[in-house]
């Protein structure tokens, strides 16, 4: 049972957080921005789980998805179910009760919350197979990693208002520059198996494609902000997620594998940036 607990942690990539981190920052701004401050224990213990289990689940079905594909990428040959340690019945089995859990969570909360978990769980079924078939499967990823702040707004308000639209559009564009840098570290391997990506699309317009990304996800949250912040507070943090975002592309200047994973999976800590920006001007509201 201790092995297969082992198999099963490995499969959601619990020792990896930086995915869930990533799904999670920009959902805690959308609660916060539609409770006008702290929303409450009940709220931010659904959203925290029902993340970390979205996104577990989310894992399960892309390895299964790939697992014909990731045999010949580098860094995910040894994958549970790519390996052949997890059956695909039985990976598909963890997704779905991990997802059901999810759906437990969401059930507390609004009606209005509920309903929009069934789009959320359609963008999060469809992704996978994006990537046979869209140019640009990031997109489709941003979607679906953005869809915590519409549900944010209904498990708050009862309704998702212009402003969450802002913010999931916005939201996309940090996924789509994060993503590309992901993309980036397999862009040799996915060429040679036919994978369609965004790092492969853009081809050497990636980094300054990765840039517009980000300064397009910086510039609509700090728009945006007039609607929840009466002064430069979170204009200042967005400043501070701006300095991240040179790293980041200082990091990815020559394409080297290493490079783009450090700035991939440093990501999470822009995300918490903005976060906090959103949190400390709700605060001095």
């Amino acid at each position: 049972m201790r092995a297969r607990l082992a198999l099963y942690l490995d499969l959601i990539r619990w020792d990896r957080p930086a995915g869930w981190l990533l799904l999670l920052w920009p959902t805690l701004a959308a609660l916060w921005i539609a409770a006008g401050g702290f929303p409450g224990w009940h709220l931010l213990t659904v959203f925290v789980l029902g993340t970390i289990l979205m996104r577990s689940a989310g894992c399960c079905l892309n390895d299964v998805a790939d697992r014909e594909f990731d045999r010949h990428v580098k860094r995910t040959a040894q994958r549970p179910v790519t390996s052949g340690r997890i059956g695909v019945r039985e990976a598909l089995a963890v997704g779905t009760v991990l997802a059901l859990l999810a759906f437990a969570l969401v059930l507390t909360t609004r009606w209005a919350a509920v309903l929009w978990s069934f789009a959320a769980l359609a963008v999060a079924l469809i992704y996978p197979y994006a990537k046979r078939h869209v140019s640009m499967p990031q997109a489709v990823l941003g979607v679906a990693f953005s869809f915590g702040i519409p549900m944010a707004f209904a498990a708050v308000q009862g309704e998702v208002p212009p402003l969450a639209w802002w913010l999931l559009a916005g939201n996309l564009f940090w996924v789509l520059a994060y993503d590309t840098e992901y993309a980036m570290v397999d862009r040799d391997d996915d060429l040679k198996i036919g994978m369609k990506t965004s790092a492969i699309t853009l081809g050497q317009a990636d980094v300054a494609a990765v840039g517009v990304f980000y300064l397009v996800y910086l510039a609509i949250w700090s728009i945006a902000s007039v609607k929840w912040s009466s002064d430069a507070t979170f204009i200042i943090f967005a400043g501070l997620g701006s300095l991240q975002v040179i790293w980041h592309l200082w990091l990815i200047r020559d394409r080297s594998r290493e490079g783009c994973f450090k700035a991939f999976r440093q990501n999470h800590w822009l995300g918490f940036t903005l976060f906090v920006g959103v949190a400390m001007s709700l605060h001095a509201r």
